[in-house]
């Protein structure tokens, strides 16, 4: 069965570290509904992007990426002690070297839910 990405794009992101429950009821619920459909392979809830860096040719920045022009073409998850040592890691990240970036954001929860999320 082929897999589909789902890109979130929204004035910002719900998922702040002291949101309340109450707060993300809302996101929590579509959640469980996709949960449900035993098709959802793997999901993750950023943080605000207050917390984002950018990482640019130019140097480290904070705050999220944003670049007209610019898509999504892709995403990973690092496990790293700090945001410092996530920042050391993408930075070799070849969309730097040809003109893109790359935005590391804390996540603030997720992870697999059925399956190995493969495309096989």
């Amino acid at each position: 069965m082929p897999e589909y990405a789902v890109l979130i794009y929204a004035n910002d992101s719900l998922h702040a570290p002291s949101a309340t429950k109450e707060e993300l009821k809302e996101c929590d619920e579509h959640f469980d509904s996709l949960v449900a459909t035993e098709r959802m392979r793997i999901a993750y809830a950023l943080t605000p992007r207050e917390h984002a860096r950018t990482i640019r040719i130019a140097g480290t920045a904070v705050g999220p990426y944003a670049a007209d022009g610019d898509v999504v073409a892709g995403f990973y998850i690092l496990h790293a002690t700090d945001i410092d040592e996530a920042l050391e890691m993408a930075s070799k990240d070849p969309s730097i070297l040809t003109g893109g970036g790359v935005e590391i954001r804390p996540v603030h929860s997720g992870g697999v839910i059925f399956g190995r999320g493969t495309t096989d």
